[in-house]
C-alpha cells in the first residue's frame, strides 16, 4: 500500500468516512483473494470495489486536508495544448499525472498523491518549470491520460488483438484483421488504428451513435451516451479524409461516391462479442459527414420490468400483448426505444407454439427463434409485399417494423382481423394520435375501432446513478413543475445523482422509459367509430383511468429513479 494509500484511510476513518468494519470486511477479501491469474487487490480498491466509499470522495479528503484544489478531469472537454507538448504521454503515463494548463512558467498537473513530492519535484526538474499541483483520482487520471494522449502501442495492440471488422450484406461479409493491417495498407494503418480507438471508446463508454462532424476548421467527433451528444478530442482537420474513406471501406460503400448519402454496415468481432454499426453518410458543405448507430445484440435487455413498466402498467401490457388477433401500436419519435419496446413483447410471448415473424428496415437485433425479414426497396422488398408474403407462412404473431402508408396499414388490419396479433409503430407524439394517424393515412374509422387493441406512446429518460444517488429535498419550484402536490411529496422519495466515475460525472446511467397506455374498449371503439377527435379520445381515456407520459414520469421521480428536470424536458409538450 502507497504512503497516499495508507494516510487516506487513516483520514476516512477519522472523519467518518469510512467504518473499521468496512475496512475489515475489505481486508477480508483481500486475504480470501484466490483467483491465481490476478494480483489481490490494494485496500483503496476493495473499498471502492465494495461501495464503501468513491474514489472521488477520497481524493476530496486529500484536497481539504493539503489546502490543494480538486479538478473534474471527466468533464474535461478539451486539454491544453500547450501542457501536453511539454509533458510528453511517457512522462504523464510513468507518473499518473495530467496536464491541465501551461501558463507561462507554471504548469497546473493533476496529480493523484499529494504525499509523492518525489514526483513533483522530479518533472520540475525535467521540464524546468514550476508544478502547480491539483488532485484528482488516479483511475480517472488514467482514463484522461488514454482519451487524450491516445493509447500506447503495446495496451492498444492488446485490445484490438481479437478485433475484426466486416461490411457488406450478411450473404458474404470480409474480415480484416485489426491487430495488423494488410499489406497495401501498411501506411494507412495509424489512422486504421485511430479509427478502430474511436469506435472501441465508444462501446466501453455505452455509446449509442458515434457521430463525426465537419466543420469548417475541424473535425468534430461526438459519442451519444444515454441520449446527450458529449464531443470528446477532435481529430486533426488534416485526417477528415483519410478517417472517413476507411469508415466507407469497412462498411463496404462506394468512397469515390460523395454527392448522394449512402448506407451501410460494419461488423465488429470484439473478444467473441457481436457488435454491429449502421453506417449513415450524408454531403456537407465541409465534408462528409458519418454517423454510426452502434448495436450491441448481447446488451439489449429484454425484460419489460426493465423497460421501465410499474407492476400495474406491467399486468396490462402482458395481458395486451397475449391476446389472439388485434393489433398494438407503439409510437413515439425517432430513438424513443419504440424497436427496443416491441422486442421485449415479442420475448415475453415467443413460445414453442407460436410462430412469429417480424419484418423490419432494417433488422437491428436478431431474436431466437423469431423468423425476421429485412426489407429490400431495390428489389421491391417493401413493408408492404413483405407482410402480404408474411401471411402466407402462417404466422401467429406479427410484427411491422413501421406503418408508413395506406398499403401497410390496410393489410396489418386485415391480418388482425383474420386472427392474427399484430405489433407495429407510429410516430406520433402521444397514444391516442395513433388513431387519428391512421384515419388520416386513409384507414376507415370501423376498421381502426374493430382492430386496434391499444396504443402504447413512449419517451426515454435518464436513470440516476446507482452509484452515486443520494436523497435531496426539492424546492418548491421544482414540484410545481410537474404538479406534485404535499401530499404526494410527503412519502416519496426523492434522489439526485451527485456524479462519479460510473456515470461520468453526469449523475446519470442509463435510460428508462415513462409510458402513456391507451387501451381500447367499448366506449373509446364507438367514439372512434364515429371519427372523435384526439382530444375526445383523450379526455375519455384520462376518465377511464390512462396515466400520461408525464404523470408516469412523476411517478418514476417520486420513487428515485429520475429527476424532476428530465421528466419536465422530456414532456414539455404534456404539460397539461
Amino acid at each position: 500500500m502507497t504512503s497516499a494509500d495508507d494516510f487516506v484511510i487513516q483520514l476516512a476513518l477519522e472523519k467518518g468516512v469510512l467504518t473499521q468494519a468496512q475496512i475489515d470486511a475489505a481486508q477480508a477479501r483481500i486475504v480470501h483473494h484466490t483467483d491465481l491469474t490476478t494480483a489481490p487487490p490494494k485496500l483503496v480498491e476493495a473499498l471502492i470495489a465494495d461501495k464503501a466509499v468513491d474514489a472521488r470522495q477520497l481524493s476530496k479528503l486529500l484536497a481539504d486536508e493539503f489546502g490543494m484544489p480538486m479538478v473534474d478531469l471527466i468533464n474535461m472537454r478539451a486539454p491544453s495544448a500547450d501542457g501536453m507538448a511539454v509533458l510528453s504521454r511517457a512522462l504523464a503515463a510513468r507518473y499518473n499525472v495530467f496536464p491541465i494548463a501551461k501558463e507561462g512558467n507554471v504548469l497546473k498537473l493533476a496529480i493523484s498523491d499529494p504525499l509523492d513530492v518525489d514526483t513533483i519535484d522530479s518533472l520540475g526538474h525535467v521540464l524546468k518549470l514550476t508544478i502547480e499541483p491539483s488532485i484528482a483520482p488516479a483511475d480517472e487520471i488514467k482514463r484522461t491520460i488514454d482519451r487524450f494522449y491516445g493509447k500506447d502501442e503495446a495496451e492498444l495492440n492488446a485490445m484490438l488483438g481479437d478485433f475484426s471488422v466486416g461490411g457488406g450484406d450478411a450473404d458474404g461479409i470480409t474480415t480484416i484483421a485489426a491487430e495488423g493491417a494488410p499489406k497495401d495498407e501498411e501506411g494507412d494503418a495509424p489512422i486504421i488504428k485511430l479509427v478502430h480507438q474511436i469506435i472501441l471508446e465508444a462501446i466501453q463508454r455505452r455509446a449509442s451513435d458515434i457521430h463525426l462532424e465537419p466543420l469548417e476548421k475541424r473535425f468534430r467527433v461526438r459519442y451519444r451516451i444515454d441520449g446527450v451528444l458529449l464531443e470528446i478530442e477532435n481529430p486533426p482537420k488534416s485526417l477528415q479524409l483519410s478517417m472517413i474513406s476507411r469508415l466507407k471501406i469497412m462498411a463496404n460503400i462506394s468512397i469515390a461516391e460523395k454527392r448522394i448519402p449512402q448506407d451501410g454496415r460494419i461488423q465488429i468481432n470484439m473478444t467473441g462479442k457481436q457488435i454491429d454499426l449502421r453506417v449513415s453518410s450524408l454531403p456537407t458543405a465541409h465534408g462528409e459527414s458519418i454517423v454510426m448507430r452502434i448495436l450491441d445484440k448481447e446488451g439489449l435487455q429484454l425484460g419489460l420490468p426493465e423497460l421501465g413498466f410499474f407492476s400495474d402498467d406491467q399486468q396490462v401490457v402482458e395481458r395486451l400483448i397475449s391476446l389472439p388477433d388485434g393489433i398494438m401500436l407503439v409510437t413515439g419519435p425517432t430513438g424513443s426505444g419504440k424497436t427496443t419496446t416491441l422486442y421485449s413483447c415479442l420475448h415475453f410471448i415467443n413460445k414453442p407454439d407460436r410462430k412469429i415473424i417480424t419484418v423490419e428496415d432494417p433488422v437491428e437485433y436478431v431474436l431466437a427463434g423469431i423468423n425476421q425479414v429485412p426489407v429490400r426497396h431495390e428489389v421491391g422488398m417493401t413493408f408492404a409485399s413483405a407482410l402480404r408474403a408474411m401471411l402466407r407462412q402462417a404466422p401467429n404473431i406479427v410484427m411491422v417494423g413501421e406503418i408508413r402508408d395506406l398499403e401497410t396499414a390496410e393489410i396489418a388490419i386485415n391480418a388482425s382481423l383474420t386472427g392474427h396479433m399484430v405489433f407495429s409503430t407510429l410516430h406520433t407524439n402521444d397514444a391516442p394520435g395513433a388513431i387519428t394517424r391512421l384515419i388520416d393515412i386513409g384507414v376507415k374509422p370501423f376498421l381502426v375501432s374493430t382492430s386496434l387493441r391499444a396504443a402504447v406512446a413512449q419517451r426515454l429518460v435518464r436513470k440516476i446513478c446507482k452509484q452515486c444517488k443520494k436523497p435531496y429535498t426539492p424546492d418548491s419550484k421544482e414540484l410545481r413543475s410537474l404538479n406534485i402536490t404535499a401530499q404526494q411529496a410527503s412519502s416519496a422519495t426523492f434522489m439526485h445523482g451527485e456524479g462519479c466515475s460510473n456515470c461520468n460525472a453526469t449523475g446519470f446511467r442509463g435510460r428508462i422509459g415513462i409510458f402513456e397506455m391507451f387501451v381500447v374498449n367499448e366506449e373509446i371503439q364507438r367514439m372512434i367509430y364515429d371519427n372523435a377527435g384526439t382530444s375526445k379520445l383523450r379526455d375519455k381515456a384520462r376518465s377511464l383511468g390512462m396515466r400520461t407520459m408525464r404523470e408516469d414520469g412523476v411517478r418514476k421521480v417520486t420513487s428515485g429513479q429520475t429527476t424532476i428536470e428530465e421528466v419536465v424536458s422530456i414532456t414539455v409538450g404534456d404539460a397539461n
